[in-house]
């Protein structure tokens, strides 16, 4: 038998005597090999036996003092041995020694990203076209050929319900609930779309009906804030990519699944089409009565109006689809937000509109002094007739308003926001500033006010006297969103300016224009005939009243154009109507032959003040002088 003895410590061992080859140093003994980040071991590796032992730790059978130990540090085993150690994982040598840390390179994508703005006003997918919404847009496209082609009347409301229902049938099904201001949009686009049915005037017909259109994608749209307010009014163009293929899909889905349906459907419709048209000119050759009620009420169609006829139809089909893909399906403008200013000091803040509130109140101070005692006030302090006086400020009035309100919005992105008396602060000097400037609105009415009264009334005149009253409208808007706070003052304004297009249809421009001019002509025997003959029929009431030649001077370009004129029922105004009924077959023959110089080139007074003007048109552009 082999003797098993200990091995002497390192310490004992006689001097020079030689290491075994397999023994580890004494750091290595002690110090285990790292493993290098990212490696997991399953279980803890035992530490390799060693040949020699330190202390009291017993020796390994069969090892001498000079033997070296069988099992190494490699831990092999001679041919048919077992190991005694069990073998370490194998770490690879690029994980051995790991690479020094790198700069991130600057255009990698590193750590959490922002979502981009597309992507967060981006909307949800909708879900499949419902079958009513199908029907809604194939009865708007059907509308649109029919009854668009004739001129712009009632029937542009028509239109509009069957595409309203489009929207409504979409919205049901996205889940979409039905809010108060969604309400609200819709009956205000609605009810724009009532002016063109009134009024014969195209330019605040054409006023009401691009507001309706915004009106309407608010509606669907459903924004809350400034920019999403802004942007939603324009947000019904960005739907009609999207909702083509949408609509396309919808109609393959449905044939595909009830193609029996869709043929019992067509031959229905054809064959109570060919019954309508063969009993119907039957009734009609039979009696000349029905013939007549009933050329009025079916759209005259010609071959040749085919063309026009399917672009209109096109047009009605692509706005109803739109109109449903963003109600299913609407981009989420109020996710665009601005983000605010930083907030500045008080002083800092404040004094600059303390000084201009200053100046508002000297200036207004002289105003009243002087508007207010009257036409002998403004010769004594100016020296300048009523048209002078108003016309070399109003416009300077309007601008002032324009720009105040620009200076309360970008004082409110940097007002102070420390604590209630940095509101305080900030609801005392906006609050005076919003006072101040209404009291300038009310100076601007009161100078076209008197231009008015010295010259008459015409369309431009009118027009910006209506913008500087609803801009007026607008700063009691932010003053009562300082009492009451601001949260629906973005919609409020949107509103402000819905319910002053439809005032301005509804009040009838050209027959307010006619109805003041005649009214003066009573007061002052001055009139601009020359000016009047160019108003809308809206106008025919009033003009009706002048004594002749004037009345026959007046009315025979409005007579002329509604002689002219055959448009159908659905396509002709109430205003065109009752022109019609008051004028009838008139004919205002030889009547006319001396209007070229009949009361022409009064409204050029308001140029010269001397008459010297004669062309009798007071709206033609003029850089400084607009009237």
């Amino acid at each position: 038998m082999s003797d098993h003895r200990a091995e002497p410590p390192r310490s004992e061992r006689a001097p020079g005597s030689p290491e075994p080859a397999d023994q580890p140093g004494p750091a290595e003994a002690r110090t285990p090999e790292p493993v290098p980040a990212g490696v997991q071991m399953s279980k803890p590796v035992p530490e390799p036996a060693r040949s020699g032992t330190t202390g009291s730790e017993p020796a390994r059978s069969g090892t001498t003092g000079s033997e070296p130990a069988r099992s190494g540090a490699t831990g092999s085993a001679g041919p048919g041995e077992r190991s005694a150690v069990p073998e370490p994982p194998k770490v690879p040598a690029y994980a051995r020694q790991p690479h020094p840390r790198q700069p991130p390179s600057p255009w990698a994508h590193t750590g959490r990203q922002t979502p981009s703005e597309l992507t967060r006003i981006r909307p949800a997918a909708p879900g499949p076209v419902p079958a009513a919404t199908l029907w809604s847009v194939l009865a708007t496209a059907l509308l649109s050929a029919l009854l668009l082609g004739d001129g712009i009347g009632l029937n542009l409301l028509v239109v509009a319900v069957p595409a309203a229902f489009a929207a409504y049938f979409a919205a049901r099904a996205a889940g979409r609930r039905l809010r108060p201001w969604t309400a609200v949009w819709a009956v205000g686009g609605l009810a724009l779309l009532a002016v063109p049915a009134l009024r014969d005037a195209g330019w605040p017909v054409f006023l009401a009906v691009v507001s309706a259109v915004a009106v309407g994608s608010l509606a669907l749209h459903g924004s809350r804030g400034w920019l999403g307010i802004f942007l939603g009014s324009l947000g019904l163009l960005t739907s009609v990519a999207g909702s083509l293929g949408w609509g396309v899909h919808g109609v393959r889905d449905r044939m595909a699944d009830s193609r029996g349906r869709w043929r019992v459907a067509f031959r229905s419709t054809a064959a109570a089409v060919v019954l309508l048209i063969v009993f119907g000119a039957l009734f009609s050759s039979a009696d000349a009565a029905f013939a007549d009620v009933l050329g009025s009420l079916i759209p005259d169609v010609s071959v040749g109006e085919g063309p026009w006829r399917l672009f209109l139809a096109a047009l009605g089909l692509v706005g109803a689809l739109a109109a449903a893909y963003t109600a299913a399906a609407p981009v989420r403008w109020d996710a665009l937000t601005v983000p605010s200013g930083s907030p500045r000091g008080r002083l800092e803040w404040a004094l600059p509109l303390i000084v201009l509130n200053l100046l508002f109140a000297g200036f207004l101070a002289i105003q009243l002094t002087v508007l207010l005692g009257g036409y002998d006030k403004v010769m004594a302090e100016t020296h300048l007739s009523y048209a002078q006086y108003a016309r070399e400020g109003f416009w300077q009035l309007l601008w002032a308003t324009v720009l105040t309100l620009l200076v309360i919005a970008l004082a409110l992105r940097w007002a102070p926001r420390g604590g209630p008396r940095d509101r305080t602060l900030v609801r005392s000097v906006l609050g005076t500033l919003c006072l101040l400037a209404l009291v300038v609105v009310a100076s601007a009415l009161r100078r076209m006010d008197l231009y008015v009264d010295a010259y008459g009334l015409t369309r431009l005149r009118i027009s910006v006297a209506a913008v500087e009253l609803w801009l007026g409208v607008v700063l009691l808007l932010i003053m009562a969103a300082g009492v009451f706070g601001a949260k629906m003052l973005p919609r409020a304004v949107a509103a402000s300016a819905a319910v002053g297009v439809l005032a301005f249809g509804l009040v009838s421009p050209d027959g307010l224009i006619a109805e003041q001019n005649v009214q003066r002509y009573g007061d002052h025997h001055s009139i601009d005939i020359q000016y009047l003959r160019g108003l809308s029929a809206d106008a025919v009431p009033a003009l009706d009243r002048l004594p002749e030649p004037l009345r026959s001077c007046a009315l025979e370009e409005i007579q002329r154009t509604l002689r002219s004129s055959d448009s159908p029922w659905y396509a002709t105004s109430w205003g065109e109507a009752r022109a019609r009924d008051i004028l009838g077959d008139w004919d205002p023959g030889a009547r006319v032959r001396n209007c070229q110089g009949l009361g022409s080139g009064d409204m050029g007074n308001e140029r010269g003040g001397d008459g010297a003007d004669g062309n009798g048109g007071g709206d033609s552009y003029d850089p400084y002088d607009p009237y």
